[in-house]
């Protein structure tokens, strides 16, 4: 049985407690615990819609591989040099770049190298693009689109929850409109049109999440269903590959590949991903079923096995 991603089930509302944070962003307690440690977000018992958009920025920097004491050094040199912003996680888009931390500010980049700053213009245009109020205007123009697009977002994740699909898909639909880097918003509408069997549309939406954020493996994970849907195999274990090489602790995806491994015949592989899901969901219903199929492939291995070759200290699988 293929596995699909959980459905969204948080609705609307002004602030989240740390317990539906967690859930949210398939955060654990421990991580924001170092968050917190380090600096980069305060010890919070509730969050606002705010607080989900900094939560996001600092678990996709951790994704790529940025280590918190690197986040925190390039948002001091941030704050130092950059005074119309107070809270860079809220106020501008902070993104990886490799193994820098890049942001836009005024339509411009800057990347910031173990809290030093580099730039593609000099510091005198710096200034002069802070200090002009039509920069520091759209600057609070691009914030408010954010936090309205989140806001849409949150909207449709509420639609979605009452069954109100026609108002999700418009919440979403203004969401991207808004920040068409909202990954989540395109996700959510290909997974609407996913569901009512639109693949073509859905194809295309996934897609519009990977050019927004291309490490996002939620998107690439929906992309290998979709394509493993249509019996379109190879494409299939292509993006389930690339979720688990974003997320090595993505189960779901794990537990696809192992299906289609499987089913190709590819036993090796099959175990291999069998067990690495059962590390990561050792206890679910899901599980059970992965031990089955784990050892009809391991009695598989047996009967092929000749009877000399197993006594002669060659191991089947295990």
């Amino acid at each position: 049985m293929l596995k699909s991603a959980p459905v969204a089930d948080t609705a609307l509302k002004a602030t989240y407690s740390r317990a539906e944070v967690r859930r949210m962003l398939s955060l654990t307690e421990r991580q924001l615990r170092q968050w917190e440690r380090h600096d980069l977000i305060g010890s919070e018992q509730t969050f606002s819609l705010r607080d989900l958009i900094a939560l996001r920025t600092l678990q996709k920097l951790q994704l790529d591989k940025i280590s918190p004491t690197r986040i925190r050094l390039a948002l001091a040199a941030l704050r130092e040099r950059l005074h119309e912003v107070a809270d860079p996680l809220r106020e501008l888009k902070v993104i990886a770049d490799g193994r820098r931390i890049r942001v836009e500010v005024a339509g411009q980049h800057m990347e910031a190298v173990s809290g030093q700053l580099l730039f593609n213009f000099d510091n005198t245009e710096l200034r002069r693009l802070l200090a002009f109020p039509g920069a520091r205007e759209k600057g609070k123009s691009e914030r408010n689109k954010r936090e309205e697009a989140e806001h849409w977002f949150q909207s449709g994740l509420g639609f979605e929850r009452s069954g109100a699909k026609k108002d999700a898909v418009q919440a979403y639909e203004k969401a991207v409109e808004l920040d068409p880097h909202s990954a989540g918003a395109w996700v959510n509408l290909g997974t609407i049109y996913f569901h009512e069997r639109q693949f073509a549309r859905a194809e295309s939406y996934y897609r519009r999440a990977i050019e927004a954020d291309s490490t996002y493996a939620l998107a690439h994970f929906n992309l290998g269903n979709l394509f493993d849907e249509r019996g379109d195999y190879d494409r299939a274990l292509e993006f389930y590959r690339n979720a688990v090489e974003l997320n090595p602790k993505y189960g779901d995806a794990h537990y696809n590949l192992a299906l289609l491994y499987q089913g190709g015949g590819q036993t090796m592989e099959a175990v291999r991903h069998w067990k690495l899901y059962l590390r990561l969901d050792p206890g679910s219903s899901w599980a059970a079923i992965a031990r089955r199929e784990l050892d009809k492939l391991r009695r598989s291995a047996l009967v092929r096995t000749p009877a000399s070759k197993r006594s002669s200290g060659n191991r089947a699988l295990d």
